[in-house]
């Protein structure tokens, strides 16, 4: 249940169950993104064993914020770890909170896209318009470089999907903190800074933490990223194309299936952002001025590879023949052969207008 908030006449409706994963009473702490409506938010949970028998031996509870941006969350978690405990020591005292939001607060939107005070909101725009660095969240050290060595060569597989806006769902049990940053690593794939671009392609949201509650919901969106501790999610084929458990990526169409076998282009990408990170580190402990951080690297390495693919794809397709060739696809980063099916596929998410001529694998 929701025991305390402000404002008091916010609709807050099946937000414990985001700020709360399922699960959770077999963990001490944790944190949690998850999308509420038009806002995000972030909650920090924690769990305290107590002689008590009406609260069965334990006393749990989270304390969260919502917010119309998520880039900014992590600003307040020192604050919301530490709240969560004092609610647990010393519960009904919400002082601190009231003081909190006195402080900090902003401006939601009524939905009918006026605010509802005089102060200004700063809206961030959508994921695959922004313009590098705006999106920009701040992750414990090292978050992004966790990223890759759990996946390893299957974040080109992942890469793949969050660029042809698939519905990607992550399951693992709690704690589900380091998996909500799993999904955004996820929509960092997929970056584009090319103007015009993807006017008419689905924004690629981060909806962070899911659960059953939230099934009426997922099962009107056309793309986005979640995770999940919920198992039974993997049953409803119909909510996702995409579904991580663990560090096994698979979906159930099968015309997707080809997207999930590692080509050499592949290989090849992964190893020049490895080496490129080896780069970062050595400069690093060299003692040079490092502003760029690994996030920043990685952030840019996809961005750079997809601003390539579309750069190509737009020249060919304002050409007079619109032929994409082989040499085309090489010089993109793709495997002529490999990619072909995924080069299909993009073209018709973004509506791109060429003709794909890759050679006859026996003539190449």
């Amino acid at each position: 249940m929701v025991e305390w908030c402000l404002p008091q006449d916010i609709d807050l409706e099946g937000v414990e169950f985001k700020s709360m994963a399922s699960g959770s009473h077999k963990i001490q702490s944790d944190f949690i993104y998850f999308r509420k409506g038009l806002c995000f938010g972030l909650a920090c949970f924690a769990n305290m064993p107590v002689e008590s028998e009406l609260e069965r031996g334990a006393r749990m509870k989270s304390v969260g914020i919502l917010s119309p941006s998520y880039t900014l969350l992590y600003r307040y978690m020192h604050f919301l770890e530490n709240q969560v405990r004092h609610q647990l020591e010393m519960p009904g005292h919400y002082s601190h909170l009231e003081a909190f939001y006195d402080d900090k607060k902003g401006v939601l939107p009524d939905g009918k896209g006026t605010a509802t005070s005089q102060q200004p909101v700063h809206w961030l725009p959508s994921i695959h318009r922004y313009m590098y660095p705006e999106m920009k969240i701040t992750h414990p050290a090292g978050c992004m470089s966790q990223f890759i060595k759990f996946f390893g060569e299957q974040i080109l597989v992942l890469w793949k999907f969050a660029l042809l806006r698939k519905r990607i769902l992550i399951f693992s049990p709690p704690p589900v903190g380091v998996v909500c940053y799993r999904v955004y690593c996820c929509c960092c794939l997929a970056n584009v800074s090319l103007p015009g671009l993807g006017g008419t392609v689905p924004e690629s949201k981060p909806f962070f933490y899911v659960n059953v509650a939230d099934i009426e919901m997922l099962e009107t969106e056309v793309s986005y990223v979640a995770c999940t501790t919920e198992k039974i999610f993997e049953e409803k084929r119909d909510l996702y194309d995409v579904y991580v458990d663990n560090q096994n990526v698979k979906t159930h169409h099968e015309h997707l299936q080809p997207l999930l076998k590692i080509n050499n282009a592949d290989k090849e990408k992964y190893r020049r952002l490895n080496d490129q990170r080896q780069m970062l580190m050595y400069s690093q402990e060299v003692g040079e001025d490092c502003s760029s951080c690994e996030e920043d690297l990685f952030i840019l390495f996809f961005m750079e590879q997809n601003n390539r693919i579309f750069q190509t794809l737009m020249e060919v397709s304002a050409s007079q023949d619109k032929t994409l060739t082989a040499d085309h696809a090489r010089g993109m980063g793709l495997d002529p052969q490999g990619d072909r099916s995924f080069l299909m596929d993009l073209l018709e998410v973004y509506g791109i207008d060429v003709m794909l001529v890759i050679d006859n694998p026996c003539c190449t």
